[in-house]
């Protein structure tokens, strides 16, 4: 499993062992990735309210490669600490690019898991 050091952030953040905070909005993680399914664990900050973020594989919605907690065009909001199922490609497998960019402030993002 990927750690917090191993990802690509961008924007405001502050790495912890076990997290990593958005302290700005339009915080966006890059990772390259090869796996059917990837999952993102986040959370939003204590006393927080919902975080809207969106995903690209690859610069692009995913289309018809969204998770359940995503739609089409990549957006989702991040409401409680849970496992956040964000990407389901249906096509071949390959080497793809993700991106997720959080349009609101207050989350914490703690690790990818894949399927």
């Amino acid at each position: 499993m990927p750690r917090l050091n191993e990802w690509s952030p961008a924007g405001d953040w502050t790495i912890g062992g076990e997290h990593a905070d958005l302290n700005a909005k339009d915080g966006a993680i890059v990772y390259r990735f090869h796996a059917r399914d990837l999952h993102l664990v986040l959370g939003p900050a204590q006393d927080s309210e919902p975080i809207r973020f969106r995903v690209t594989i690859d610069g692009k919605p995913p289309v018809d490669n969204h998770g359940t907690d995503i739609d089409a065009d990549g957006y989702g909001t991040v409401s409680e600490q849970r496992v956040y199922q964000l990407v389901r490609q249906t096509g071949e497998i390959g080497d793809r690019a993700f991106e997720i960019r959080f349009l609101d402030l207050g989350v914490q993002v703690y690790a990818f898991t894949f399927g």
